[in-house]
């Protein structure tokens, strides 16, 4: 079996949320326990540190890896969804998980993949617990999937929890209120295990106050730890300043990355309380400063191109459109030109209603089935006076907004992981075959 024949045979005969939406959700530990199970429950070889939230759950993932392996811990990855390669889902120290391991462990377990039915996101968690197991990594950053408390993930015995922020997506599996979503965020809270807060919000203390007062785990809230106090880019970094004085150069440049750093800082200060973790002031400035090289980390505010510029990003849902749009509205440029593309299970109305009306527009959708059709996005698109083309595909898309651009227009790339994935593809060089 070759690598991309493992991949087919998962997408093929496992539910994919990513390719067809709620359809593929399974929550609940009854199958993740059969799986970890019969691979002798590998997650409990390594420590753990475990991630949820609405968004920037991703970039504190990769910002707690970073600082992890600079500090010389042999550090496993865990996130979701990829967007060009399977491989980013699974990470050791950066690196991509072996494409002989994915087959070796696909081969090798069909039998029980095909008894247990599990999802793509259940196997897949599993094989990377197994991989981190095997390659004997020290400690494992495990992002949540989907919620929390129903989450594949939450079978892990953490070290630290973190829950980045509260913000509504996915309502109807994870409830239609901050404090119903919050809740279901919650569950990966552990009995006296530290929880990491990156938002305080009215709606959703009382929750986690009173699920951490239960759990008897020790809360800590980012906003009333970490103080950022000033920020302003150098190159492609941003260099952020403490309450404390402390200043920091981190290699994301998103200006909603301020609270994803507050998040980490608060994290790696509980971390650092930790006897089995000695993370060095350098370890932190280094393993900020040069995240991306570290982890691999892609489709966060990310330059592509200069002149003109190009940026992706994957902010999908309404809160994640609104700093983007916060960011967009800061750029100099002669025309802002917007290749977008949806899943048709988001707010898209909403999203819509967000974007600077100035843009010129490429209307697109990515190879999915859950792609909203391009034609449809640009008919929705046209009450709220966002005009423009509509495209088939991500790479007509792009290729047109290129086309059309001057050197010092602006293009933004975004909407969907699927969008950036596929730009990704279209815009960087091919990587070596997997």
């Amino acid at each position: 079996m070759t690598y991309p024949q493992a991949i087919q045979y998962l997408y093929d005969r496992l539910p994919v949320f990513h390719h067809i939406g709620g359809d593929a959700y399974k929550p609940g530990l009854a199958n993740t326990i059969r799986l970890l199970d019969a691979l002798g429950n590998p997650q409990h070889t390594y420590r753990t540190i475990h991630i949820a939230g609405t968004n920037g759950k991703g970039s504190v993932s990769h910002m707690l890896a970073a600082v992890l392996q600079q500090a010389g811990y042999r550090t496993g990855l865990y996130t979701s969804p990829h967007l060009v390669d399977f491989g980013e889902r699974i990470r050791i120290d950066g690196k991509m998980i072996d494409p002989d391991y994915v087959c070796r462990f696909v081969g090798s377990h069909k039998s029980l993949i095909e008894e247990v039915q599990p999802s793509f996101f259940e196997v897949t968690m599993a094989m990377a617990f197994d991989y981190f197991a095997a390659q004997q990594v020290d400690v494992a950053v495990i992002e949540v999937g989907l919620g929390g408390r129903l989450d594949s993930t939450n079978i892990i015995r953490p070290e630290l929890s973190v829950i980045t922020n509260i913000s509504f997506d996915h309502t109807a599996f994870l409830g239609n209120t901050l404090a119903k979503i919050a809740a279901e965020k919650a569950g990966i809270i552990k009995p006296r295990t530290p929880v990491v807060i990156g938002e305080n919000l009215p709606e959703t203390r009382p929750v986690f106050v009173a699920k951490a007062q239960e759990m008897d785990a020790p809360l800590t809230f980012a906003e009333e730890q970490v103080h950022i106090t000033a920020h302003r880019h150098i190159a492609d970094k941003l260099q952020v300043t403490t309450g404390t004085g402390a200043t920091y150069q981190v290699g994301l440049t998103g200006i909603y990355q301020l609270k994803n750093i507050a998040t980490t800082l608060a994290a790696l200060h509980v971390l650092r309380q930790n006897p089995a973790f000695h993370l060095s002031d350098a370890a932190l400035h280094e393993g900020l400063d040069r995240v991306v090289a570290l982890t691999g980390l892609q489709g966060r505010w990310q330059t592509v191109r200069l002149h003109p510029r190009v940026v992706l990003d994957t902010g999908h849902n309404v809160a994640g459109i609104e700093n983007v749009v916060r960011q967009l509205r800061e750029q100099t440029c002669r025309t802002l030109r917007i290749v977008i593309g949806m899943v048709s299970d988001k707010d898209i109305d909403t999203v819509l209603t967000l974007l600077p009306r100035e843009a010129a527009y490429y209307f697109t959708q990515a190879r999915t089935a859950r792609a909203l059709p391009a034609a449809t996005l640009q008919a929705k698109a046209a009450p709220v006076h966002l005009h423009g083309t509509a495209y088939p595909t991500v790479a007509q898309a792009v290729q047109a907004a290129l086309h059309d651009a001057a050197p010092d227009d602006f293009i933004f790339v975004g909407g969907s992981n699927f969008v950036v994935g596929e730009a990704l593809e279209e815009m960087q060089p091919p990587t070596p075959s997997r």
